[in-house]
């Protein structure tokens, strides 16, 4: 039987890999920079978390999850996103008893089952960061401008912020109102999934993909915000200026979760087909307690990294090279290769990357493999070197030639 893998996942092999892992390590040192920690959950949690932390009426919870019953009967789900195992550990472990806000990252691997397309995985990853404990609008402004700088300094072209204000409790429930007044006319012209939410949860309508065209003249939540949600949002306009985040005002944006409040957004990117959102997220200032935790306010965002790579490629933007092997050793004679099997160790143990023939093949054929490995020097040591305590190190790069003692290869290879 032919073994494959499974649909809407994806192998990740050398060669492909070192770049993920400069994305990675470019996520890590943008958080350092803003002062974030990493975190690491459990990717599988109570399929109830993500029921009240996500949202009974999101797609994610009705169509999306992998959900399974374990050997002891009990209700699993693999992480469909990253925020609600953030927010469930927070509680549990009692970070909210820091004097400080406690701003997390996180980056790994996440399942949905969707249809798999450009840009879209059942197992996918994402970079997320969480901020818990601050009602300023500065965090949502500077968790707004880590995302955006995160593209930047990638490279990625034409990036852009939409934002909108999903309001508070008190001023949505005015936007439903005006909402329903707009949409129960036209009802029955909308998919099955909007007329099964229309009533739950009226504010998910305007996220559908199929009836987008009809929701041109649909009211603005942004005309029923009440005055601490316009102050609030016009603050985290006026910050985003002030850091020169390309932003614009989307005012039917709101997200595919429920647990939003007040400031909503997205990132942007051409490059994916249909697909143009690399990421987004929002404050969830009720959030917190709905898990059971005491009253604190969060933010954050998830970005997914595949559809960040696919940009990268399709705006040929060029990085994370494989880097170039330092030394590639030689062995000629019995002696050299037990005394080959030490200095490996050695060079190794010293930080410096090395490699052998593992295959018994001529001087020739380990010639090339070095030239494939792109290594950067070989070391040949034959019998008559070794008594001599020397070896020869040759430049791949100019082919130049010298004789080095052994006991002195580290240093040689640290200095050039």
């Amino acid at each position: 039987m032919a073994f494959q893998k499974p649909t809407g996942t994806q192998d990740l092999l050398p060669g492909t890999v070192e770049k993920w892992q400069f994305i990675e390590e470019k996520a890590r040192d943008l958080c350092r920079r803003f002062n974030y920690r990493e975190i690491r959950t459990p990717i599988f949690e109570q399929t109830s978390l993500f029921e009240r932390g996500v949202g009974e009426t999101t797609d994610i919870v009705e169509k999306e999850m992998y959900t399974f019953l374990d050997k002891g009967e009990r209700s699993m789900t693999l992480r469909p996103e990253g925020t609600a195992g953030v927010v469930r550990s927070y509680v549990e472990n009692k970070l909210y008893g820091e004097p400080d806000v406690s701003k997390l990252y996180y980056i790994g691997p996440m399942f949905r089952y969707e249809r798999p397309q450009a840009g879209r995985q059942r197992q996918f990853h994402q970079f997320g960061i969480e901020a818990f404990g601050a009602t300023d609008p500065a965090i949502d402004a500077e968790v707004v401008a880590l995302g955006y700088q995160f593209c930047r300094e990638l490279g990625l072209q034409g990036v852009k912020v939409e934002i909108n204000s999903v309001g508070n409790p008190a001023s949505r429930a005015v936007y439903r109102e005006k909402l329903l007044g707009f949409l129960l006319p036209m009802k029955d012209s909308l998919c099955k999934d909007c007329q099964a939410r229309i009533e739950r949860n009226p504010l998910r309508v305007l996220d559908c993909k199929t009836d987008q065209d009809k929701f041109v003249g649909a009211p603005s939540i942004l005309d029923s915000l009440d005055e601490e949600c316009t102050v609030h949002f016009a603050k985290v306009q006026e910050l985003l200026s002030a850091m020169e985040v390309d932003y614009e005002i989307n005012p039917r944006l709101v997200r595919g979760l429920d647990y939003y409040t007040h400031t909503a957004f997205e990132y942007k990117a051409q490059g994916i087909g249909a697909i143009d959102t690399i990421g987004g997220g929002g404050r969830y200032n009720g959030l917190v307690a709905e898990v059971g935790g005491p009253d604190q306010p969060g933010i954050g965002f998830g970005i997914g990294l595949e559809r960040i790579a696919l940009i990268l490629e399709k705006q040929e933007i060029e990085l994370g090279a494989v880097k170039p092997l330092d030394v590639y050793l030689i062995a000629l004679g019995e002696a050299a290769e037990k005394e080959i099997t030490t200095q490996l160790f050695k060079l190794r143990q010293a930080g410096i990357s090395a490699e052998r023939d593992y295959l018994g093949r001529k001087m020739k054929a380990q010639m090339k493999s070095a030239d494939r490995m792109q290594a950067r020097y070989t070391a040949i040591l034959g019998d008559d070197e070794l008594q001599r305590g020397e070896i020869a190190l040759k430049s791949m790069e100019n082919g130049e030639q010298r004789t080095v003692k052994l006991s002195e290869l580290v240093q040689e290879l640290k200095s050039h």
